[in-house]
């Protein structure tokens, strides 16, 4: 009788978790937020292994003393004044009058530049939509290109710097975020040109005249945003020549986008700032739950050794380095169709280091392939956030934004392979200027 006690009691043991994931993951399902589920989920373990539940907290708090969330919030807020203001509109005039060559560069140049800044390429989709959907049918450009460049365009800069997607990868994985900001930029242009280059050719074989370069245009738009033009320079020549940290070019870009957008072009009455902090500190406030949660999780999974299991795993199944690269870029994909980049982050970053880095791939470098893979994983159907975006903004059904993203995400794809198999197009940067 007491064995049978005994078996029993195992079974209920088993049961148990079992039974607990399922009723989190029926809650997600049903609209639980993530913070809520990452964090029943690590109460749970600790308390499962008998660890005090208090541990919980004191990883949330730790998350309290890291110098580099400082600059999350900052350069929110810069992004959310550049999206309320008109610079969007400096920003495509002065693009247009750089790259006559079509509007398509232009858009691709104006939103990549756009997303740096804002790190959320919904927001770019909604700010940049209206004002280049219009022009490129105006230009003559059919309408699925159009809609499919636009789509893919919103989440195009990701790689560049202060992107904070950036910022977050470097503080989950612990990289330095300076080394991030200059391992992004090849590889970021590379995405770019790739579009471009497509963009130029649908140009030529749809029959529409390019613009010659005027200068006069040129000054014209540089006059529009002489106040603008200057913060990109300051900020990057700030950081890689040594002079200010991340979190001080977070301070000084917040600073500047507010006293030009509110006191110079008047873009934007003092009477809207409190809308548009309450936006921008929501977004953060999302972030820094998430990532407390997620944290206390992270802190319960290295403790019970889960991605040392999973790298044991892999090496027992997996020998080669390029094969773990071609199943991380599914796999990222997947995660990029199905969860914000921000909880991507957070969630996955801390499994795949250990494991990426026992195959030898740099930290740095494995960075770039995630984000990457985010990026385009907005873009990749059934579920691409940005195909959902674009069909609210553009009023367009989601099916038909799938058939008009299917060119620009398979040159992605493209893009991503070259990205992934030769390191040096992110190392390079890296280890020409900094650690």
């Amino acid at each position: 009788m007491t064995a049978i006690t005994g078996m029993e009691r195992r079974r209920q043991k088993t049961k148990m978790p079992l039974l607990f994931f399922l009723i989190i993951a029926l809650l997600i399902l049903f609209g639980m937020p993530l913070f809520a589920a990452l964090g029943s989920i690590a109460l749970f373990a600790f308390k499962g292994a008998d660890i005090d539940i208090s541990s919980v907290g004191v990883a949330m708090y730790t998350l309290a003393g890291s110098p580099i969330l400082i600059a999350i919030p900052l350069f929110t807020f810069a992004g959310y004044l550049f999206a309320h203001s008109r610079a969007p509109d400096r920003l495509v005039r002065l693009s247009h009058a750089l790259f006559p060559g079509g509007l398509s560069v232009v858009a691709l140049v104006s939103c990549a530049i756009f997303t740096a800044f804002t790190g959320a390429s919904g927001v770019t989709i909604i700010a940049m939509g209206g004002l280049l959907f219009p022009a490129l049918l105006k230009e003559g450009h059919s309408k699925k290109f159009s809609l499919g460049l636009l789509t893919a365009s919103g989440s195009l800069g990701l790689l560049f710097p202060p992107s904070l997607p950036l910022i977050i990868y470097g503080y989950v994985a612990s990289v330095n975020v300076d080394d991030l900001f200059l391992a992004g930029l090849l590889p970021g242009i590379l995405l770019v040109m790739v579009l471009a280059i497509y963009g130029l050719y649908q140009t030529k074989r749809e029959g529409i005249k390019r613009e010659k370069f005027s200068l006069r245009n040129v000054l014209a738009a540089v006059r529009g945003a002489i106040w603008e033009i200057p913060l990109p320079v300051i900020i990057l020549g700030g950081i890689y020549g040594g002079y200010i940290t991340v979190m001080e070019a977070a301070a000084i870009t917040a600073l500047y986008a507010f006293v030009v957008e509110v006191f110079i072009y008047r873009d934007i009455p003092l009477g809207k700032l409190p809308k548009i902090i309450s936006e921008s500190m929501t977004l953060v406030g999302g972030i820094l739950v998430i990532l407390s949660c997620a944290i206390a999780l992270t802190n319960y999974l290295i403790d019970a050794e889960v991605p040392l299991q999973i790298l044991e795993w892999m090496q027992t199944y997996i020998s080669s380095k390029y094969t773990f690269l071609l199943i991380l870029n599914v796999f990222l994909l997947i995660v990029g169709c199905l969860m914000d980049i921000f909880s991507a982050l957070i969630v996955v970053v801390p499994l795949i280091v250990p494991v990426a880095m026992g195959f030898d791939v740099h930290p740095v470098h494995l960075g770039i392939i995630f984000l990457a893979n985010l990026e385009i994983g907005y873009l990749t159907p059934p579920v691409g956030l940005n195909l959902f975006i674009s069909s609210y903004r553009f009023n367009q059904p989601v099916v038909s934004l799938y058939l008009a993203s299917i060119p620009y995400l398979l040159l992605l794809l493209v893009g991503l392979l070259i990205i992934t198999y030769f390191p040096w197009l992110s190392l390079f940067l890296v280890n020409l200027f900094g650690g």
